[in-house]
Protein backbone atom coordinates (compact mmCIF):
# COMPACT_ATOMS: atom_id res chain seq x y z
CA UNK A 1 0.00 0.00 0.00
CA UNK A 2 1.13 3.08 -0.68
CA UNK A 3 -0.12 7.38 0.18
CA UNK A 4 -0.08 9.09 -2.85
CA UNK A 5 0.87 12.96 -2.69
CA UNK A 6 -2.60 14.11 -3.29
CA UNK A 7 -3.91 12.50 0.09
CA UNK A 8 -1.20 14.44 1.86
CA UNK A 9 -1.91 17.51 0.54
CA UNK A 10 -5.43 17.40 1.33
CA UNK A 11 -4.85 16.47 4.76
CA UNK A 12 -2.55 19.46 4.87
CA UNK A 13 -4.69 22.20 3.20
CA UNK A 14 -7.54 21.15 5.54
CA UNK A 15 -5.33 21.02 8.79
CA UNK A 16 -4.55 24.65 7.94
CA UNK A 17 -7.94 25.96 8.96
CA UNK A 18 -7.74 24.02 11.77
CA UNK A 19 -4.77 24.99 13.19
CA UNK A 20 -5.38 28.72 12.72
CA UNK A 21 -8.79 28.90 13.98
CA UNK A 22 -9.81 25.89 16.34
CA UNK A 23 -6.09 24.22 17.13
CA UNK A 24 -7.62 21.11 18.68
CA UNK A 25 -7.62 17.12 18.26
CA UNK A 26 -11.37 17.31 17.32
CA UNK A 27 -10.92 19.68 14.57
CA UNK A 28 -7.74 17.36 13.01
CA UNK A 29 -10.06 14.83 13.34
CA UNK A 30 -13.20 16.47 11.69
CA UNK A 31 -10.77 17.38 8.69
CA UNK A 32 -8.90 14.31 8.50
CA UNK A 33 -11.36 11.80 9.23
CA UNK A 34 -13.26 12.05 6.05
CA UNK A 35 -10.29 12.17 3.81
CA UNK A 36 -9.00 8.45 5.76
CA UNK A 37 -12.27 7.54 4.89
CA UNK A 38 -11.71 8.48 1.39
CA UNK A 39 -8.57 6.84 1.24
CA UNK A 40 -10.11 3.36 2.52
CA UNK A 41 -12.66 3.54 -0.15
CA UNK A 42 -10.12 4.13 -2.47
CA UNK A 43 -7.91 1.46 -1.72
CA UNK A 44 -10.79 -0.98 -2.29
CA UNK A 45 -11.45 0.39 -5.25
CA UNK A 46 -8.01 0.09 -6.82
CA UNK A 47 -7.78 -3.23 -8.56
CA UNK A 48 -5.52 -6.21 -7.01
CA UNK A 49 -2.04 -6.11 -8.26
CA UNK A 50 -0.91 -9.33 -7.29
CA UNK A 51 -3.03 -11.11 -9.49
CA UNK A 52 -2.46 -9.31 -12.64
CA UNK A 53 -0.53 -11.56 -15.37
CA UNK A 54 3.14 -10.27 -17.21
CA UNK A 55 4.54 -11.47 -20.00
CA UNK A 56 7.02 -10.34 -22.23
CA UNK A 57 8.59 -10.12 -25.60
CA UNK A 58 11.09 -8.51 -28.11
CA UNK A 59 14.07 -8.07 -28.70
CA UNK A 60 16.90 -10.39 -26.96
CA UNK A 61 19.83 -9.28 -28.84
CA UNK A 62 20.96 -6.11 -29.88
CA UNK A 63 24.42 -4.70 -31.09
CA UNK A 64 26.49 -2.38 -28.02
CA UNK A 65 25.36 1.29 -29.33
CA UNK A 66 21.88 0.80 -30.99
CA UNK A 67 18.26 0.52 -29.54
CA UNK A 68 16.18 -2.88 -28.15
CA UNK A 69 12.61 -2.84 -27.32
CA UNK A 70 11.35 -5.07 -25.04
CA UNK A 71 7.39 -5.25 -24.41
CA UNK A 72 5.81 -5.80 -21.43
CA UNK A 73 2.07 -7.05 -21.76
CA UNK A 74 -0.27 -6.90 -18.42
CA UNK A 75 -3.40 -8.95 -18.37
CA UNK A 76 -6.22 -7.59 -15.87
CA UNK A 77 -7.90 -10.82 -15.23
CA UNK A 78 -9.94 -9.31 -12.02
CA UNK A 79 -13.55 -7.28 -12.27
CA UNK A 80 -12.13 -3.58 -11.74
CA UNK A 81 -10.07 -1.27 -13.75
CA UNK A 82 -6.56 -0.89 -13.46
CA UNK A 83 -4.44 2.84 -13.24
CA UNK A 84 -1.11 1.88 -12.77
CA UNK A 85 2.04 3.37 -12.63
CA UNK A 86 4.58 0.86 -13.71
CA UNK A 87 8.62 0.65 -13.35
CA UNK A 88 10.36 -1.89 -15.47
CA UNK A 89 13.62 -2.50 -13.73
CA UNK A 90 16.47 -2.97 -15.35
CA UNK A 91 20.52 -2.44 -14.56
CA UNK A 92 22.08 0.71 -14.56
CA UNK A 93 23.74 -0.06 -17.95
CA UNK A 94 20.69 -0.71 -19.63
CA UNK A 95 20.24 3.12 -20.24
CA UNK A 96 22.80 6.43 -20.90
CA UNK A 97 22.95 8.31 -18.07
CA UNK A 98 20.06 9.96 -16.71
CA UNK A 99 17.54 8.42 -19.28
CA UNK A 100 16.53 5.60 -17.19
CA UNK A 101 13.58 7.30 -15.35
CA UNK A 102 12.38 8.35 -18.81
CA UNK A 103 12.65 4.74 -20.49
CA UNK A 104 11.67 2.44 -17.11
CA UNK A 105 8.41 4.43 -16.14
CA UNK A 106 5.24 3.93 -17.83
CA UNK A 107 1.52 4.94 -16.85
CA UNK A 108 -1.00 1.92 -17.74
CA UNK A 109 -4.81 1.76 -17.76
CA UNK A 110 -6.45 -1.47 -18.49
CA UNK A 111 -10.30 -2.46 -18.42
CA UNK A 112 -11.20 -5.43 -16.34
CA UNK A 113 -10.70 -8.42 -18.48
CA UNK A 114 -8.51 -7.13 -20.58
CA UNK A 115 -4.68 -6.73 -21.99
CA UNK A 116 -2.32 -3.63 -22.44
CA UNK A 117 0.96 -3.60 -23.91
CA UNK A 118 4.08 -1.29 -22.93
CA UNK A 119 7.04 -0.66 -24.21
CA UNK A 120 10.45 -0.35 -22.92
CA UNK A 121 13.75 1.15 -24.83
CA UNK A 122 17.23 -0.03 -23.74
CA UNK A 123 20.09 1.59 -24.74
CA UNK A 124 22.78 -0.28 -23.40
CA UNK A 125 26.08 1.03 -22.29
CA UNK A 126 28.43 -1.84 -22.17
CA UNK A 127 28.53 -5.55 -23.97
CA UNK A 128 27.21 -8.53 -22.03
CA UNK A 129 24.02 -10.12 -20.65
CA UNK A 130 21.70 -7.42 -18.95
CA UNK A 131 18.48 -9.43 -17.26
CA UNK A 132 15.46 -7.63 -16.24
CA UNK A 133 14.33 -6.64 -12.46
CA UNK A 134 11.31 -7.03 -11.12
CA UNK A 135 8.35 -4.79 -12.25
CA UNK A 136 6.72 -2.84 -9.76
CA UNK A 137 3.26 -1.73 -10.46
CA UNK A 138 1.39 1.12 -7.98
CA UNK A 139 -2.53 0.44 -8.89
CA UNK A 140 -4.24 3.80 -8.29
CA UNK A 141 -8.21 3.86 -6.87
CA UNK A 142 -10.51 6.57 -8.69
CA UNK A 143 -9.80 9.01 -6.31
CA UNK A 144 -5.66 8.59 -6.72
CA UNK A 145 -5.42 8.84 -2.83
CA UNK A 146 -4.29 5.39 -2.08
CA UNK A 147 -2.02 2.64 -3.88
CA UNK A 148 -2.00 -0.81 -3.78
CA UNK A 149 1.61 -1.69 -4.87
CA UNK A 150 3.77 -5.03 -5.69
CA UNK A 151 6.75 -6.02 -7.13
CA UNK A 152 6.46 -9.05 -9.98
CA UNK A 153 8.40 -10.94 -11.60
CA UNK A 154 8.52 -10.72 -15.21
CA UNK A 155 12.28 -12.74 -16.99
CA UNK A 156 13.70 -11.62 -19.49
CA UNK A 157 17.42 -11.60 -20.94
CA UNK A 158 19.16 -8.99 -23.44
CA UNK A 159 22.29 -10.41 -24.56
CA UNK A 160 24.26 -6.97 -25.60
CA UNK A 161 27.14 -7.86 -28.41
CA UNK A 162 30.07 -6.21 -29.49
CA UNK A 163 29.40 -3.42 -31.96
CA UNK A 164 32.02 -4.14 -35.04
CA UNK A 165 32.29 -0.96 -36.14
CA UNK A 166 35.16 -1.98 -38.66
CA UNK A 167 32.44 -3.82 -40.65
CA UNK A 168 33.21 -0.35 -42.44
CA UNK A 169 36.61 -1.92 -43.83
CA UNK A 170 34.87 -4.95 -45.04
CA UNK A 171 34.33 -4.19 -48.44
CA UNK A 172 37.55 -2.88 -49.76
CA UNK A 173 39.14 -5.76 -48.15
CA UNK A 174 36.95 -8.39 -49.98
CA UNK A 175 38.21 -6.18 -52.88
CA UNK A 176 41.59 -6.68 -52.59
CA UNK A 177 40.69 -10.37 -52.20
CA UNK A 178 39.29 -10.73 -54.92
CA UNK A 179 42.09 -9.34 -56.58
CA UNK A 180 43.95 -12.28 -55.41
CA UNK A 181 40.79 -14.91 -55.75
CA UNK A 182 40.21 -16.88 -58.56
CA UNK A 183 37.77 -14.03 -59.96
CA UNK A 184 41.08 -12.41 -60.89
CA UNK A 185 43.79 -15.25 -60.97
CA UNK A 186 47.17 -14.72 -61.22
CA UNK A 187 48.86 -15.58 -64.30
CA UNK A 188 52.36 -17.14 -62.91
CA UNK A 189 52.36 -19.91 -60.14
CA UNK A 190 53.81 -18.81 -56.79
CA UNK A 191 54.10 -20.25 -53.47
CA UNK A 192 50.97 -20.79 -51.73
CA UNK A 193 48.87 -20.45 -55.02
CA UNK A 194 46.83 -23.33 -56.49
CA UNK A 195 45.84 -24.01 -59.91
CA UNK A 196 42.16 -22.42 -60.78
CA UNK A 197 41.66 -22.42 -64.55
CA UNK A 198 42.34 -22.53 -67.98
CA UNK A 199 41.76 -19.28 -69.80
CA UNK A 200 42.65 -18.28 -73.47
CA UNK A 201 46.10 -16.45 -74.79
CA UNK A 202 45.94 -13.05 -74.67
CA UNK A 203 49.30 -11.37 -75.67
CA UNK A 204 51.31 -10.10 -73.13
CA UNK A 205 50.59 -13.01 -70.74
CA UNK A 206 53.84 -15.21 -69.38
CA UNK A 207 54.23 -18.27 -71.63
CA UNK A 208 55.34 -20.12 -68.70
CA UNK A 209 51.79 -19.85 -67.78
CA UNK A 210 50.82 -22.00 -71.60
CA UNK A 211 49.69 -25.54 -71.01
CA UNK A 212 50.56 -27.65 -73.78
CA UNK A 213 48.91 -30.21 -73.68
CA UNK A 214 45.26 -28.17 -73.27
CA UNK A 215 46.59 -26.31 -76.52
CA UNK A 216 47.19 -29.20 -78.11
CA UNK A 217 44.03 -30.87 -77.33
CA UNK A 218 42.00 -27.53 -78.34
CA UNK A 219 43.76 -26.26 -81.36
CA UNK A 220 44.55 -23.09 -79.49
CA UNK A 221 46.74 -21.36 -77.19
CA UNK A 222 45.67 -21.53 -73.58
CA UNK A 223 47.06 -20.95 -70.16
CA UNK A 224 46.67 -21.67 -66.89
CA UNK A 225 45.58 -19.30 -63.95
CA UNK A 226 46.39 -19.60 -60.26
CA UNK A 227 44.41 -18.19 -56.91
CA UNK A 228 45.80 -18.17 -53.10
CA UNK A 229 45.23 -21.20 -51.44
CA UNK A 230 42.03 -22.09 -49.48
CA UNK A 231 40.86 -23.95 -46.65
CA UNK A 232 43.68 -22.89 -44.41
CA UNK A 233 43.33 -22.76 -40.62
CA UNK A 234 43.17 -19.83 -38.68
CA UNK A 235 42.95 -19.36 -34.51
CA UNK A 236 42.29 -16.04 -33.22
CA UNK A 237 43.26 -15.76 -29.53
CA UNK A 238 42.12 -12.94 -27.60
CA UNK A 239 44.06 -12.06 -24.40
CA UNK A 240 41.60 -11.90 -21.66
CA UNK A 241 43.85 -11.07 -19.04
CA UNK A 242 45.09 -7.89 -17.01
CA UNK A 243 46.53 -5.65 -19.62
CA UNK A 244 43.42 -5.98 -21.63
CA UNK A 245 41.79 -4.44 -18.82
CA UNK A 246 43.66 -1.04 -19.54
CA UNK A 247 41.45 1.87 -21.39
CA UNK A 248 42.78 3.35 -24.12
CA UNK A 249 40.08 5.90 -25.39
CA UNK A 250 36.72 5.79 -24.22
CA UNK A 251 37.30 1.57 -23.90
CA UNK A 252 39.36 -1.68 -22.52
CA UNK A 253 42.15 -3.02 -24.85
CA UNK A 254 39.42 -6.08 -25.24
CA UNK A 255 36.92 -4.36 -27.42
CA UNK A 256 39.37 -3.34 -29.83
CA UNK A 257 40.94 -6.47 -29.93
CA UNK A 258 37.31 -8.34 -30.54
CA UNK A 259 36.47 -5.41 -33.16
CA UNK A 260 39.42 -6.66 -34.62
CA UNK A 261 39.30 -10.12 -34.63
CA UNK A 262 35.68 -9.91 -35.82
CA UNK A 263 36.92 -8.22 -38.85
CA UNK A 264 39.65 -10.90 -39.62
CA UNK A 265 36.70 -13.32 -39.52
CA UNK A 266 34.51 -12.17 -41.66
CA UNK A 267 37.36 -11.40 -44.30
CA UNK A 268 39.17 -14.66 -43.70
CA UNK A 269 35.71 -17.20 -44.37
CA UNK A 270 35.22 -15.26 -47.77
CA UNK A 271 38.21 -16.29 -48.78
CA UNK A 272 37.39 -19.80 -47.72
CA UNK A 273 39.61 -20.23 -44.70
CA UNK A 274 38.23 -21.58 -41.46
CA UNK A 275 38.33 -19.68 -38.50
CA UNK A 276 38.29 -20.35 -34.74
CA UNK A 277 38.43 -18.21 -31.93
CA UNK A 278 40.03 -18.75 -28.21
CA UNK A 279 39.60 -16.43 -25.20
CA UNK A 280 42.17 -16.96 -22.37
CA UNK A 281 44.02 -15.93 -19.46
CA UNK A 282 44.85 -18.69 -16.82
CA UNK A 283 41.70 -20.85 -18.56
CA UNK A 284 40.03 -20.75 -21.60
CA UNK A 285 37.42 -17.93 -21.23
CA UNK A 286 35.57 -18.68 -24.43
CA UNK A 287 36.12 -21.49 -27.31
CA UNK A 288 34.44 -21.51 -30.97
CA UNK A 289 35.80 -24.13 -33.08
CA UNK A 290 34.48 -25.84 -36.28
CA UNK A 291 31.73 -23.91 -37.43
CA UNK A 292 30.88 -23.42 -41.04
CA UNK A 293 31.55 -20.29 -42.92
CA UNK A 294 27.90 -18.78 -42.34
CA UNK A 295 27.77 -19.32 -38.58
CA UNK A 296 31.66 -18.07 -37.68
CA UNK A 297 30.60 -14.44 -37.02
CA UNK A 298 27.71 -15.29 -35.12
CA UNK A 299 29.45 -17.41 -33.01
CA UNK A 300 32.51 -14.84 -32.40
CA UNK A 301 29.84 -12.69 -31.56
CA UNK A 302 27.80 -14.53 -29.22
CA UNK A 303 31.31 -15.94 -27.89
CA UNK A 304 32.67 -12.42 -27.10
CA UNK A 305 29.38 -11.12 -25.65
CA UNK A 306 29.95 -11.54 -22.09
CA UNK A 307 33.86 -11.87 -22.33
CA UNK A 308 35.14 -9.31 -19.67
CA UNK A 309 39.00 -8.70 -18.59
CA UNK A 310 40.09 -9.97 -15.81
CA UNK A 311 42.88 -8.83 -13.26
CA UNK A 312 45.00 -11.74 -13.37
CA UNK A 313 48.64 -12.22 -15.14
CA UNK A 314 48.06 -14.50 -18.25
CA UNK A 315 49.22 -17.72 -18.31
CA UNK A 316 51.47 -18.15 -21.82
CA UNK A 317 52.46 -21.49 -20.49
CA UNK A 318 48.88 -22.57 -20.21
CA UNK A 319 47.59 -20.11 -23.57
CA UNK A 320 50.30 -21.61 -26.12
CA UNK A 321 49.88 -25.42 -24.66
CA UNK A 322 45.84 -24.88 -25.47
CA UNK A 323 46.85 -23.15 -28.68
CA UNK A 324 49.39 -26.55 -29.67
CA UNK A 325 46.18 -28.48 -28.55
CA UNK A 326 43.86 -26.68 -30.90
CA UNK A 327 46.00 -26.25 -33.60
CA UNK A 328 47.58 -29.46 -34.45
CA UNK A 329 48.57 -28.61 -38.26
CA UNK A 330 49.92 -25.60 -39.16
CA UNK A 331 47.46 -22.52 -38.98
CA UNK A 332 48.07 -19.18 -38.97
CA UNK A 333 47.69 -17.73 -34.78
CA UNK A 334 46.73 -14.80 -34.03
CA UNK A 335 47.63 -13.00 -30.63
CA UNK A 336 45.92 -10.20 -29.73
CA UNK A 337 47.33 -8.94 -26.45
CA UNK A 338 49.71 -6.42 -25.25
CA UNK A 339 53.14 -5.07 -26.53
CA UNK A 340 54.04 -4.09 -22.94
CA UNK A 341 57.62 -5.68 -21.78
CA UNK A 342 57.11 -7.33 -18.99
CA UNK A 343 54.46 -10.15 -19.80
CA UNK A 344 56.68 -10.45 -23.51
CA UNK A 345 59.50 -10.94 -22.26
CA UNK A 346 58.96 -13.11 -18.83
CA UNK A 347 56.10 -15.24 -20.14
CA UNK A 348 55.56 -15.32 -24.58
CA UNK A 349 59.00 -15.03 -25.66
CA UNK A 350 60.27 -18.12 -24.14
CA UNK A 351 57.66 -20.17 -25.35
CA UNK A 352 57.25 -18.50 -28.85
CA UNK A 353 59.85 -21.21 -30.57
CA UNK A 354 57.56 -23.96 -30.12
CA UNK A 355 54.88 -21.53 -31.99
CA UNK A 356 56.70 -20.64 -34.51
CA UNK A 357 58.19 -23.87 -35.91
CA UNK A 358 54.93 -25.00 -36.40
CA UNK A 359 52.62 -22.09 -37.27
CA UNK A 360 52.34 -18.91 -38.37
CA UNK A 361 52.28 -16.44 -35.59
CA UNK A 362 51.30 -12.59 -35.86
CA UNK A 363 51.08 -10.67 -32.91
CA UNK A 364 48.80 -7.78 -33.06
CA UNK A 365 48.13 -5.28 -30.02
CA UNK A 366 46.90 -1.88 -29.42
CA UNK A 367 48.82 1.54 -29.39
CA UNK A 368 48.05 4.43 -27.41
CA UNK A 369 47.39 7.29 -29.43
CA UNK A 370 47.77 10.01 -26.57
CA UNK A 371 51.15 8.35 -26.56
CA UNK A 372 52.06 9.89 -29.68
CA UNK A 373 50.60 12.85 -28.76
CA UNK A 374 52.90 13.31 -25.57
CA UNK A 375 55.44 12.73 -27.92
CA UNK A 376 55.10 15.71 -30.11
CA UNK A 377 54.17 17.58 -27.72
CA UNK A 378 56.94 21.03 -26.94
CA UNK A 379 56.13 23.93 -24.63
CA UNK A 380 56.29 24.19 -20.95
CA UNK A 381 58.99 21.95 -18.50
CA UNK A 382 55.86 19.57 -17.79
CA UNK A 383 55.23 18.86 -21.50
CA UNK A 384 58.81 18.11 -22.23
CA UNK A 385 58.67 15.31 -19.15
CA UNK A 386 55.62 14.07 -20.73
CA UNK A 387 57.55 14.20 -24.04
CA UNK A 388 60.35 12.28 -22.60
CA UNK A 389 58.47 9.69 -21.25
CA UNK A 390 56.29 9.01 -24.28
CA UNK A 391 59.57 8.75 -26.19
CA UNK A 392 61.06 5.67 -23.71
CA UNK A 393 57.33 3.85 -23.90
CA UNK A 394 57.33 4.26 -27.85
CA UNK A 395 61.24 2.74 -27.59
CA UNK A 396 60.15 0.21 -25.62
CA UNK A 397 57.31 -0.93 -27.63
CA UNK A 398 59.63 -0.75 -31.17
CA UNK A 399 62.46 -2.79 -28.74
CA UNK A 400 59.80 -5.54 -28.04
CA UNK A 401 58.45 -5.30 -31.24
CA UNK A 402 61.99 -6.33 -32.49
CA UNK A 403 62.51 -9.06 -30.47
CA UNK A 404 59.82 -10.84 -31.35
CA UNK A 405 60.40 -9.99 -35.19
CA UNK A 406 63.59 -11.72 -34.79
CA UNK A 407 61.65 -14.82 -33.39
CA UNK A 408 60.07 -14.72 -36.90
CA UNK A 409 56.49 -13.40 -35.36
CA UNK A 410 54.49 -10.59 -37.51
CA UNK A 411 53.92 -7.70 -35.61
CA UNK A 412 50.88 -5.47 -35.86
CA UNK A 413 51.21 -2.20 -33.97
CA UNK A 414 48.40 0.53 -34.31
CA UNK A 415 45.61 2.46 -32.76
CA UNK A 416 42.28 1.52 -31.89
CA UNK A 417 40.59 2.89 -34.92
CA UNK A 418 43.51 1.43 -37.56
CA UNK A 419 43.98 -1.91 -35.48
CA UNK A 420 40.91 -3.69 -37.84
CA UNK A 421 41.98 -2.76 -41.39
CA UNK A 422 45.72 -2.78 -40.14
CA UNK A 423 45.09 -6.78 -39.15
CA UNK A 424 43.36 -7.50 -41.78
CA UNK A 425 46.27 -6.21 -44.43
CA UNK A 426 48.68 -7.99 -42.74
CA UNK A 427 46.00 -11.48 -43.01
CA UNK A 428 46.17 -10.55 -47.11
CA UNK A 429 49.65 -9.92 -47.60
CA UNK A 430 50.25 -13.24 -45.88
CA UNK A 431 47.62 -14.81 -47.97
CA UNK A 432 49.37 -13.21 -51.15
CA UNK A 433 52.92 -13.86 -50.36
CA UNK A 434 51.36 -18.11 -49.85
CA UNK A 435 52.83 -17.90 -45.86
CA UNK A 436 49.54 -19.60 -44.63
Amino acid sequence: MALTGRAALLAALGSIPVGVLEPSWAGMLAVNGPIALACAVDHALAAPVRGLVLARSGDSSVRLGERADVHLSITNPGNRTLRARVRDAWPPSSWTPGTEAAASRHEVRVPAGERRRLTTRLLPTRRGDRHADRVTIRSYGPLGLWARQASLAAPWTVRVLPPFTSRKHLPSRLARLRELDGRTSLLTRGEGTEFDSLRDYVPGDDTRSIDWRATARQHKVAVRTWRPERDRHILICLDTGRTSAGRVGDSPRLDSSMDAALLLAALATRAGDRVDLLAHDRRPRAQVQGRAAADVLPSFVNAMAALEPELVETDARTLVSTILRNAPRRSLVVLLTSLDAAPIEEGLLPLLPRLTQRHTVVLASVADPHVAAMAASRGGVDAVYEAAAATQTQAQRRRTADQLARHGVHVVDATPDTLAPTLADAYLSLKAAGRL
